[in-house]
């Protein structure tokens, strides 16, 4: 009982660095907090998905920030990894919103522990 209590510790410790890791990049945490209105902040014209639904474009983010789309692709898989972030394929385009959930459980963990 005492060891799956301290793997949870661990795991959760594990996943709040992950996410910590991840927004220690500005130009990342800066994505993260746009995609939280994408229609204010994002350019949608010819969206083929509903980005609050949905998400944004990889393109659509791309076209926002001015960098290489291998660039932008990374920055978000690292959101994605961290949990920060929901990837959705639409025919050969991902598209990437925020995971509101999991933001609220990192914010709470945090709480608590800082």
């Amino acid at each position: 009982m005492l060891d799956s209590m301290a793997d949870a510790a661990v795991s959760s410790d594990l996943d709040v660095i992950s996410a910590l890791r991840a927004l220690s990049n500005p130009m990342r945490l800066q994505l993260l907090s746009w995609l939280r209105e994408p229609r204010r902040h994002f350019p949608l014209e010819g969206a083929i998905a509903d980005p609050d639904d949905v998400g944004v474009c990889v393109s659509h983010i791309q076209a926002k920030v001015g960098l290489a789309q291998s660039t932008v692709s990374a920055y978000m898989a690292e959101l994605h990894r961290a949990g920060l972030v929901q990837a959705t394929r639409v025919g050969k385009w991902t598209h990437y919103k925020r995971d509101e959930q999991r933001i609220a459980q990192l914010v709470d963990v945090l709480k608590e522990t800082l």
